[in-house]
């Protein structure tokens, strides 16, 4: 059993560098993740109070007259009908 234990210190020993940067990707990688994951959800919740935000307001509701069109589409078959 103790050599077992020697043998594998070696091993690791040697691939201590291997394993390092490893690990070491690892660790940029879950920082990046869990950043991603917070900036999500911060920007969830800003979004969420932006839409309770503008749902309390009164909106501004614009009315078009097409009476110019109508008119002027009507006068096109009118003349049409006549020809």
């Amino acid at each position: 059993m103790s050599q077992e234990k020697v043998d594998r210190h070696k091993q690791e020993k040697a691939n201590r560098k291997k394993i390092m940067r490893k690990q070491r990707v690892m660790s940029i990688v879950r920082k990046g993740v869990l950043t991603l994951a917070a900036l999500a959800l911060v920007a969830w919740l800003g979004y969420s109070a932006y839409d309770m935000y503008e749902s309390g307001k009164e909106r501004v509701v614009a009315e078009v007259n097409y009476d110019a069109v109508t008119n002027y589409l009507n006068g096109l078959s009118a003349e049409e009908t006549t020809e």
